[in-house]
């Protein structure tokens, strides 16, 4: 399949966007009738042409009018090269300025400028360059090249498609093994196919069959790709940059709107809260209501909590799948202009209660960069997963700070905080095994209980990798989910000369379990067997029996010589035994898969 790109148009209304489209693809990218009747896009387009070195290159048509900016803004959100439309004949105008200014919010660096309709006012065609190149000073498409085409009597359109070839040629590479996020665009049912999907594959691949999430206005779901198509022929890979149509599984057309977004299960942060910072556009005041969000193609309220002119905390009301460096441009709803453009800094921030909270969190955030900080985020947690902070969108280096332990199981953690955890687990375990001598150990949940009880800032979640690795540190070993000191025994103290009459007996006749009055008289209850077996001295089966370690390895050599399938009955002959004793031991061995039961009365032994 041939490299394909995507680009987006931007520009003042009636300044020939799809005209020019039809002229690169021969194909009409206003879809709708009412658009072609009143020669106005509304919403957006797409059309499709191959370069002559053989790459493909998509386009998205947006609309230029202001009453049109959020559908203009879905069209450019998700693009990676935009192509700025100017007419010779009208100038720069005013929604010339605000789509430079959406196209600088949404940090698209890579793109060109196309001065359309030279041939109605070829005397202007030099002011009219000038004025474009004033206007972007300052701006990502500041360098961008500028060319003069007519889509009517062709002038220019060579040189322009050599541009776009050189454009695409320029663009970097994208991520085809990224983790996935389709920004939805279109949703519609096609019959005998079911719902479909289209938008701009920016990062990652889809494979049919992909197992995919969808988040949406409506929705959280779990789906599938059914079937690919892109550039109207279907495909079972597609790797970006490209327009894409998704045939979905178990998702209703109708549950889905645009601004929602099919993403990677599991591999993505859905978040209602983020702290940015201004990137351009208008200070982050206090005063500032009713504003929209712009990302993708999505575009939802949110509440804004400056911290100061250039940090502030966003409130979303809906969630989405965003991520540290995510580009967001903030509008207010029914206003044609970008209020600001705004970088997500962190999408897990802390809970902000304290008087002054907001103003210590804008000298937290002043000096960290855009592409995140682990330190700052590891430290702030005591210790965090590194698979939560690439969730995040974060780049883990393997070669981390001092002050940043690379603990087992993926742990990062604080090592200030480390030494903390470490200390107090090794006096834990020290108090607790003081108090308690028949203790075989202290249980690992136990010990990350109480260290969460001294420091809430213990994750409570999956860390039985992390207190494993404190206590590691702490100088204590972890057995069958005890943690102790290395050589640790338990202290029987006198219930150890009943525990070894016990061991006596069975090393005479493995399979002669004690009787439970036996028990007593040598004063062995449930505390002292339980200890006895935390260290390996007796094994207990169910019912009171008590074997040794050691009895059910004895029981399998005698009873891998029976006949196959064997009766329980014929078990108990053989190991000379009462009924009391081989069923609990038989029970023992099928849940080991060392044995198998066959029906009600026979069993075999496992080869």
């Amino acid at each position: 399949m041939p490299e394909m790109y995507v680009l987006a148009t931007a520009g003042h209304v009636d300044h020939g966007k799809s005209t020019l489209v039809n002229a690169l693809t021969g194909m009409e990218p206003d879809r709708w009738a009412e658009e072609r009747k009143r020669g106005l896009t509304i919403d957006l387009g797409f059309a499709w042409t191959t370069l002559p070195s053989g790459r493909e290159l998509a386009f998205v048509d947006v609309p230029g009018h202001e009453k049109f900016l959020a559908n203009m803004l879905a069209g450019v959100g998700p693009a990676p090269i935009v192509c700025l439309v100017v007419a010779a004949d009208k100038g720069w105008q005013a929604q010339s300025s605000d789509h430079r200014d959406a196209i600088t919010a949404l940090g698209i660096t890579r793109g060109l400028v196309v001065i359309t309709r030279a041939d109605l006012a070829p005397e202007s065609l030099p002011a009219t360059e000038a004025q474009v190149r004033a206007e972007l000073r300052g701006t990502p498409l500041a360098d961008a090249p500028v060319l003069t085409v007519s889509a009517t009597t062709g002038d220019g359109l060579d040189e322009l498609v050599a541009t776009l070839d050189a454009v695409t040629a320029e663009a970097p590479a994208p991520d085809s093994e990224a983790r996935l996020r389709l920004w939805v665009d279109r949703a519609f049912t096609i019959k005998g196919a079911g719902t479909v999907v289209t938008g701009t594959l920016t990062a990652g691949t889809l494979r049919t069959g992909d197992r995919l999430r969808l988040v949406g206005e409506t929705s959280d779901e779990a789906t599938a790709v059914r079937g690919l198509q892109s550039r109207n022929s279907s495909a079972e890979v597609v790797v970006p940059s490209a327009r894409v149509a998704v045939n979905l599984r178990d998702v209703a057309a109708d549950d889905i709107h645009r601004g929602d977004a099919l993403i990677s299960d599991d591999a993505w942060p859905i978040v209602e809260v983020i702290d940015v910072r201004r990137t351009m556009g208008q200070l982050l005041d206090e005063g500032v209501h009713g504003l929209m969000l712009h990302i993708g193609t999505a575009a939802v309220p949110v509440h804004m909590r400056p911290f100061d002119g250039d940090h502030a905390r966003l409130t979303l009301e809906r969630p989405l799948p965003l991520q540290v460096t995510d580009r967001i441009v903030l509008r207010s709803p029914g206003s044609r202009n970008v209020f600001a453009g705004v970088v997500v800094l962190d999408v897990d921030p802390p809970e902000l209660s304290r008087r002054g909270a907001g103003t210590r969190r804008a000298r937290e955030l002043e000096g960290r960069p855009e592409t995140g900080d682990i330190l700052a985020e590891v430290a702030r947690r005591g210790a965090v997963e590194r698979a939560r902070l690439v969730r995040f969108g974060l780049s883990v280096p393997e070669d981390l700070s001092d002050a940043v332990v690379n603990a087992s199981g993926g742990w990062l953690v604080h090592r200030p905080t480390l030494e903390n955890w470490v200390e107090a687990a090794a006096s834990i375990v020290k108090a607790k095994l003081a108090a308690e001598p028949l203790a075989a150990g202290v249980p690992e949940k136990a010990l990350a209980e109480e260290l969460r009880r001294l420091d809430p800032s213990l994750p409570g979640d999956h860390n039985r990798e992390l207190v494993a690795a404190i206590a590691s540190r702490a100088g204590l070993e972890t057995v069958k989910g005890m943690v102790r000191p290395p050589g640790h025994s338990a202290d029987l103290g006198p219930a150890e000369a009943g525990v070894a009459e016990v061991e006596r007996r069975l090393a005479a006749n493995p399979f002669a379990a004690p009787e439970a009055d036996d028990l007593r008289e040598l004063r062995l209850g449930v505390r002292e067997l339980a200890v006895a077996e935390s260290a390996g001295r007796l094994l207990r089966l169910g019912d009171g029996v008590v074997v040794s370690p050691r009895t059910p390895a004895q029981a399998m050599r005698l009873l891998a010589g029976l006949d196959q399938p064997f009766t329980t009955s014929a078990a108990r002959k053989a190991l000379g035994t009462t009924r009391r004793v081989v069923i609990p031991l038989l029970e023992y061995l099928d849940g080991r898969g060392w044995t198998r039961r066959i029906d009600n009365t026979s069993r075999e032994v496992v080869r």
